[in-house]
């Protein structure tokens, strides 16, 4: 895996849920912190990796990068955008 240029602030591990609480899960953590701060998200590949990066994105944040851990989860980096 790469190095990262940028800090992650928050971490949250969504691969315990399914769709679409997947996404409710990532929300929740996006608005309990600032703009522009960074939210890393484990999350398992498929539906979830489809529909998480979509949602996020049509709420006004940033989908950074997306790491493949090789073992069917994902990191997903999340930069988070104005209220």
């Amino acid at each position: 895996m790469a190095e990262l240029d940028f800090t992650v602030d928050e971490k949250v591990d969504v691969t315990d849920v399914v769709c679409p609480v997947t996404f409710v899960k990532t929300k929740v953590a996006l608005e309990e912190m600032d703009e522009g701060q960074i939210l890393q998200v484990h999350i398992n590949g498929g539906e979830p990796l489809q529909n998480v990066p979509r949602s996020v994105a049509e709420e006004g944040h940033t989908v950074l990068r997306t790491d493949d851990n090789g073992d069917g989860t994902y990191e997903l980096y999340i930069k988070r955008g104005p209220d």
